[in-house]
């Protein structure tokens, strides 16, 4: 599975964070879960970390779901 990238965030002095894949925003955070966001992106890989918290990744199961006879055409 190919891995994320593409994304970049922006920690705002305002405590907000502003994350954006390919140049295009793809979520604000605020508060509680941008200071979350900021110590698992410290610690962890960060395209993965920001593709898992925009909700933007491959969850490996699109193929089987694909497949199942009620979503075929």
């Amino acid at each position: 599975m190919p891995r994320p990238h593409g994304f970049a965030y922006e920690a705002r002095p305002d405590g907000s964070v502003r994350i954006t894949h390919h140049d295009r925003p793809a979520t604000t955070l605020n508060g509680d879960r941008a200071a979350r966001f900021l110590t698992e992106v410290a610690t962890g890989d960060p395209q993965l970390v920001m593709a898992r918290w925009t909700g933007n990744y491959k969850r490996g199961n699109e193929r089987t779901a694909r497949n199942h006879p009620r979503n075929r055409g």
